[in-house]
Protein backbone atom coordinates (compact mmCIF):
# COMPACT_ATOMS: atom_id res chain seq x y z
CA UNK A 1 0.00 0.00 0.00
CA UNK A 2 1.14 3.51 -0.66
CA UNK A 3 1.60 5.83 2.28
CA UNK A 4 -0.66 8.87 2.26
CA UNK A 5 0.91 12.28 2.86
CA UNK A 6 -1.51 15.14 3.46
CA UNK A 7 -4.74 16.00 1.78
CA UNK A 8 -3.57 16.01 -1.83
CA UNK A 9 -2.11 12.55 -1.50
CA UNK A 10 -5.38 11.23 -0.13
CA UNK A 11 -6.30 11.19 -3.79
CA UNK A 12 -3.86 8.32 -4.26
CA UNK A 13 -6.03 6.12 -2.08
CA UNK A 14 -7.05 3.22 -4.25
CA UNK A 15 -8.20 -0.30 -4.09
CA UNK A 16 -5.70 -2.50 -5.84
CA UNK A 17 -5.63 -6.19 -6.21
CA UNK A 18 -1.86 -6.41 -6.14
CA UNK A 19 0.95 -4.21 -4.93
CA UNK A 20 3.39 -5.50 -7.52
CA UNK A 21 1.64 -7.41 -10.24
CA UNK A 22 3.37 -10.16 -12.16
CA UNK A 23 1.02 -9.43 -15.06
CA UNK A 24 1.28 -6.88 -17.84
CA UNK A 25 -1.69 -5.29 -19.54
CA UNK A 26 -2.76 -7.22 -22.60
CA UNK A 27 -6.19 -6.20 -23.98
CA UNK A 28 -6.40 -9.51 -25.85
CA UNK A 29 -5.05 -11.55 -22.96
CA UNK A 30 -6.37 -13.62 -20.11
CA UNK A 31 -8.42 -12.28 -17.21
CA UNK A 32 -5.38 -11.42 -15.09
CA UNK A 33 -3.96 -9.36 -17.96
CA UNK A 34 -7.32 -7.64 -18.49
CA UNK A 35 -7.46 -6.92 -14.76
CA UNK A 36 -4.03 -5.31 -15.06
CA UNK A 37 -5.24 -3.13 -17.97
CA UNK A 38 -8.12 -1.83 -15.86
CA UNK A 39 -5.79 -1.21 -12.92
CA UNK A 40 -3.33 0.66 -15.17
CA UNK A 41 -6.17 2.79 -16.55
CA UNK A 42 -7.35 3.64 -13.03
CA UNK A 43 -3.82 4.52 -11.96
CA UNK A 44 -3.44 6.84 -14.97
CA UNK A 45 -6.78 8.49 -14.15
CA UNK A 46 -5.74 8.88 -10.51
CA UNK A 47 -2.43 10.44 -11.55
CA UNK A 48 -4.23 12.96 -13.76
CA UNK A 49 -6.63 13.77 -10.92
CA UNK A 50 -3.71 14.43 -8.58
CA UNK A 51 -1.97 16.65 -11.13
CA UNK A 52 -5.19 18.61 -11.60
CA UNK A 53 -5.63 18.88 -7.83
CA UNK A 54 -2.14 20.32 -7.41
CA UNK A 55 -2.83 22.92 -10.11
CA UNK A 56 -6.14 23.81 -8.49
CA UNK A 57 -4.54 24.26 -5.07
CA UNK A 58 -1.82 26.43 -6.63
CA UNK A 59 -4.42 28.55 -8.43
CA UNK A 60 -6.34 29.27 -5.22
CA UNK A 61 -3.38 29.25 -2.81
CA UNK A 62 -4.07 32.82 -1.68
CA UNK A 63 -7.75 32.16 -1.06
CA UNK A 64 -7.85 30.28 2.26
CA UNK A 65 -11.64 29.97 2.19
CA UNK A 66 -11.67 28.47 -1.30
CA UNK A 67 -8.87 26.01 -0.54
CA UNK A 68 -10.54 24.93 2.71
CA UNK A 69 -13.87 24.39 0.95
CA UNK A 70 -12.20 22.53 -1.93
CA UNK A 71 -10.39 20.26 0.54
CA UNK A 72 -13.67 19.53 2.33
CA UNK A 73 -15.35 18.76 -0.98
CA UNK A 74 -12.49 16.50 -2.05
CA UNK A 75 -12.60 14.54 1.20
CA UNK A 76 -16.35 14.13 0.73
CA UNK A 77 -15.84 13.02 -2.87
CA UNK A 78 -13.31 10.39 -1.78
CA UNK A 79 -15.80 9.10 0.80
CA UNK A 80 -18.52 9.06 -1.87
CA UNK A 81 -16.28 7.28 -4.37
CA UNK A 82 -15.39 4.57 -1.88
CA UNK A 83 -18.99 4.12 -0.70
CA UNK A 84 -20.24 4.05 -4.29
CA UNK A 85 -17.78 1.31 -5.22
CA UNK A 86 -18.66 -0.72 -2.13
CA UNK A 87 -22.35 -0.42 -2.99
CA UNK A 88 -21.76 -1.39 -6.61
CA UNK A 89 -19.76 -4.45 -5.57
CA UNK A 90 -21.72 -5.41 -2.47
CA UNK A 91 -20.71 -8.84 -1.28
CA UNK A 92 -21.74 -10.95 1.69
CA UNK A 93 -18.27 -12.40 2.12
CA UNK A 94 -15.21 -10.63 3.48
CA UNK A 95 -12.94 -12.06 0.80
CA UNK A 96 -14.96 -10.48 -2.08
CA UNK A 97 -15.49 -13.76 -3.90
CA UNK A 98 -18.98 -12.74 -5.03
CA UNK A 99 -17.82 -11.18 -8.29
CA UNK A 100 -15.27 -13.74 -9.38
CA UNK A 101 -12.09 -13.19 -11.34
CA UNK A 102 -13.54 -10.22 -13.24
CA UNK A 103 -14.04 -8.20 -10.06
CA UNK A 104 -10.69 -6.35 -10.20
CA UNK A 105 -11.32 -5.35 -13.81
CA UNK A 106 -14.88 -4.21 -13.12
CA UNK A 107 -13.99 -2.41 -9.88
CA UNK A 108 -11.00 -0.60 -11.36
CA UNK A 109 -13.05 0.30 -14.43
CA UNK A 110 -15.65 1.97 -12.23
CA UNK A 111 -12.96 3.66 -10.14
CA UNK A 112 -11.40 5.03 -13.32
CA UNK A 113 -14.77 6.33 -14.56
CA UNK A 114 -15.54 8.09 -11.27
CA UNK A 115 -12.03 9.52 -11.14
CA UNK A 116 -12.19 10.82 -14.70
CA UNK A 117 -15.52 12.49 -13.93
CA UNK A 118 -14.03 14.17 -10.87
CA UNK A 119 -11.00 15.32 -12.86
CA UNK A 120 -13.31 16.90 -15.42
CA UNK A 121 -15.07 18.80 -12.62
CA UNK A 122 -11.79 20.04 -11.13
CA UNK A 123 -10.52 21.06 -14.58
CA UNK A 124 -13.68 23.12 -14.97
CA UNK A 125 -12.74 25.00 -11.79
CA UNK A 126 -9.28 25.60 -13.20
CA UNK A 127 -10.67 26.96 -16.45
CA UNK A 128 -13.74 28.88 -15.27
CA UNK A 129 -13.04 29.49 -11.61
CA UNK A 130 -15.35 28.61 -8.78
CA UNK A 131 -19.06 29.30 -8.83
CA UNK A 132 -21.41 29.28 -11.77
CA UNK A 133 -20.37 31.36 -14.78
CA UNK A 134 -22.86 34.06 -15.61
CA UNK A 135 -23.44 34.40 -19.33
Amino acid sequence: MKTLFGISLLLFASISYAEESAFKCNPAGNQAELNQCAYDDYQAADKKLNETWKKLMAKFKDDKTATAKLKTAQKAWIAFRDAEIEAMFACDTNDRTCWGSMEPMLRNGELAALTKDRTTRLQKYLKQGLGVPME
